[in-house]
């Protein structure tokens, strides 16, 4: 570990934010450079690496771009900056910890994971409803409990007090959070839409009273002894009562001198609404016109609404990348950190990356990093998300008879050319690419538990027998977040004008619902993500005694004995798991790096996780594919011997591989027995140096399968000794 101090940074070769610098622009002309400057690796780590999922949200603050048409009087969103259109215009949405979609994903995920049930069983429904207006208003009650919370202490305290300045500075911090949306009508949206629900059915839900008009009354006995309930008397306006949260007059007034004097258009409606949602009051005077408030009511709800259904479907595909690269970091549960894993980020589509005129900037900077005795900026994995599985041909239907899918503009993957190209390139630098086929119904554990994995090999049948088939890992199934079918959310009901006032529909027509069509993650960052985490020792300690603290986990075969049931993924099941039929289809095939969603136990405990089933690349072996771990094993030893022997010297590669209890072989010989040794019982290395060619041909021996390494020696003047 003093030589190589790491064995797990990966690259992801795909666009995060467009508006952000990417490997491409940074590194520049290469003409007759063969590496870069430290400077410049400097620079391209200070803006595209990243070490943790915050870092990578801070580094690339992933953006959706909104503007209004009024043309067609629609919201509309897209991942890159329109130009054209002024900036001020233009309204950034942050898609980060705080954006109320990403969040319900992420309640999902962990929901999930601690419950360890299916997605059959799972109740979707009971979270996807956190994206609803009225969720929405239950998060901005928290912060507002909150704020009256801290300024009831900060009015307490003396001026000048230091407790007093401190409280300050929270409140101001809080208050910057919840101005952030005074200017965005979207934001307000459900606000407004709760705002009038409270105002005019005394915040009934359709759940607490059936929608059911409120009229304040007291309880009386009649003068026959009768029990009821009559109409509290009434001044000539309607009063609203209002929730009583001990506020006071001076938040009322910072509010409204904060919304004025930020806003850019102000409006008196808005700075009430304002005022009602951060200081609700005990009891106001207003009149409501009530049919203008159960129209303005149901037109923003139906505007939310749509406007909610166009985020959704442009956001996805960012929010999928998203979700890949914090299952990347996930993957790395452990307390005691070590060998951290770290992701570098080209942030360029990989079509733009494989252009003929970009090639040499991506080998530039593959030399530089790869190609030198310096290990710290060495690159191990790579990730290629999102490559293209065509499918069989649909039916063509003449004449629509029933409602089926719309045309829906499709994602565009990456092409199976693409990958190839990258492939030639990476392997001269030994960088192993995990990549996935595009996510959606047709790659899911469901699909691959009725229809197998025939259709995976054949799309991958290109990458077989190629120089570079040993560093391409296939990764399947993907994981669902929320299935197609499982995948709406109702907003809330619209609302009607009874005899006594407003109620909420309960008519099926006038429930609002939108449809988020099923959100996925590939494969390939978990299995990155996991390959990357079991290098560092620290981490197999977690499931293991025998651990080395010297050498990384190259030579860590998942495949091998439980190891698949210690190390498994952060991932919760998703299915009960696999035919028979398939799992021999599998196991005769050995190909890919394959999830299972199987039925296990390891010492009477259950798991509840995702666990690997195959760990192979394309390169093929007797029996089926090749495991993964023997091409990490004979890059790391190629690059330890590199630096051992001074790029491979004649003498000192004999001195590398002699029976000396001080050479490189014998001390790995002597430290077998733990798990993550570098030589196994069973395994062995051998070499034959090949004088005229000027070769050396080291043999690596692992369980009885020998696996060829070449390199090209460097003469010495010194006659060799053995």
């Amino acid at each position: 570990m003093e030589i190589i101090n790491q064995t797990n940074r990966t690259m992801l070769f795909e666009e995060i934010n467009p508006e952000k610098l990417d490997l491409i622009t940074i590194v520049g002309d290469v003409k007759g450079i063969d590496s870069l400057s430290d400077e410049k690796i400097k620079e391209i780590n200070e803006h595209l690496l990243v070490r943790s999922f915050d870092e990578f949200l801070d580094k690339f603050s992933p953006t959706v771009y909104s503007f209004f048409n009024a043309a067609n009087q629609k919201v509309m969103y897209t991942l890159k900056k329109p130009e054209g259109i002024p900036d001020d215009m233009i309204s950034e949405i942050m898609v980060n910890q705080h954006n109320d979609f990403l969040k319900m994903l992420f309640t999902l995920i962990d929901t999930k994971r601690s419950q360890g049930i299916t997605n059959v069983d799972f109740k979707f429904e009971n979270l996807l409803d956190m994206i609803s207006p009225k969720k929405v208003m239950d998060d901005i009650r928290q912060v507002r409990k909150e704020i009256h919370y801290l300024y009831g202490q900060y009015e307490k305290l003396d001026d000048g007090d230091p407790k007093k300045l401190d409280m300050g500075d929270k409140l101001n911090a809080m208050f910057e959070e919840a101005s952030q949306n005074y200017n965005n009508v979207m934001a307000m949206l459900p606000l407004a839409i709760e705002d009038i629900k409270t105002r005019l059915l005394l915040g009934g839900t359709q759940e607490e009273n059936g929608g059911e008009p409120v009229q304040i009354g007291m309880l009386t006995i009649g003068e026959s002894g009768e029990l009821k309930i009559v109409e509290a008397p009434k001044s000539d306006s309607q009063e609203l009562m209002l929730l009583d949260e001990n506020s006071s007059n001076g938040l009322t007034t910072v509010f409204e001198e904060d919304y004025n004097s930020i806003s850019e258009s102000p409006s008196n409606y808005v700075q009430d609404l304002v005022v009602r949602t951060f200081v609700p009051l005990p009891a106001v005077q207003a009149e409501v016109k009530v049919e203008l408030e159960i129209q303005n009511y149901n037109t923003y709800l139906e505007f939310y609404k749509n406007a909610k259904d166009d985020f959704v479907k442009t956001v996805k595909p960012l929010v999928e990348k998203i979700l890949g690269v914090k299952m990347f970091f996930d993957q790395y549960a452990t307390k005691n950190k070590g060998m951290l894993p770290t992701l570098l980020v080209a942030n360029a589509k990989l079509d733009m990356l494989v252009k003929s005129s970009n090639i040499p900037r991506l080998e530039t900077f593959l030399n530089t990093v790869n190609s030198k005795n310096d290990f710290s900026d060495t690159i191990w994995f790579g990730i290629v998300p999102s490559i293209e599985l065509e499918t069989a041909g649909k039916v063509k239907v003449s004449r629509q008879r029933f409602q089926g899918n719309e045309k829906v503009v499709k994602q565009e993957g990456y092409s199976m050319e693409s990958l190839s190209m990258l492939l030639q390139v990476v392997k001269d630098y030994k960088i192993q690419m995990f990549f996935n086929f595009e996510s959606g119904e047709d790659t899911t554990f469901n699909s691959m538990a009725t229809s197998g994995i025939d259709k995976y090999i054949d799309k991958c049948a290109p990458l077989v027998r190629r120089e570079y088939s040993e560093f391409a890992v296939p990764c399947v199934p993907n994981f669902t977040i929320i299935p197609k079918e499982k995948s709406g959310v109702i907003i809330d009901s619209k609302m009607l004008k009874t005899e006594n006032g407003a109620a909420l529909s309960k008519e099926k027509e006038d429930i609002l619902k939108l449809w988020i069509e099923g959100v996925y993650v590939g494969a390939a960052y978990v299995a990155a993500g996991l390959v990357a985490a079991y290098q560092c020792p620290e981490y197999l300690r977690g499931a293991f005694k025998t651990i080395n603290k010297d050498y990384p986990g190259v030579r860590f075969d998942i495949e091998a004995g439980d190891n698949s049931l210690r190390m498994v993924t952060t991932m919760a099941k998703e299915i009960t798991g696999f035919t028979n039929k398939i799992k021999d289809s599998i196991n005769r095939k050995n190909f890919g790096f394959v999830f299972s969603s199987e039925n296990a136990q390891l010492q009477d405990k259950d798991i509840r996780r995702i666990t690997v089933y195959k760990a192979r690349s394309m390169a093929l072996a007797e029996d089926g594919f090749d495991s993964i771990y023997k091409t990490l094993v004979s890059t790391y030893i190629e690059r330890i011997l590199r630096y051992q022997t001074g790029d491979f010297k004649h003498e000192n590669i004999v001195r590398f591989f002699s029976n000396n209890p001080s050479s490189q072989k014998s001390r790995w010989l002597g430290s077998r027995g733990f798990v993550n040794s570098i030589i196994h019982d069973g395994d062995d290395m051998s070499y034959v140096i090949d004088e005229k060619s000027n070769m050396c041909h080291i043999d690596l021996v692992f369980n009885g399968n020998v696996k060829n390494l070449e390199v090209m020696i460097t003469k010495g003047t010194s006659p060799v000794k053995a």
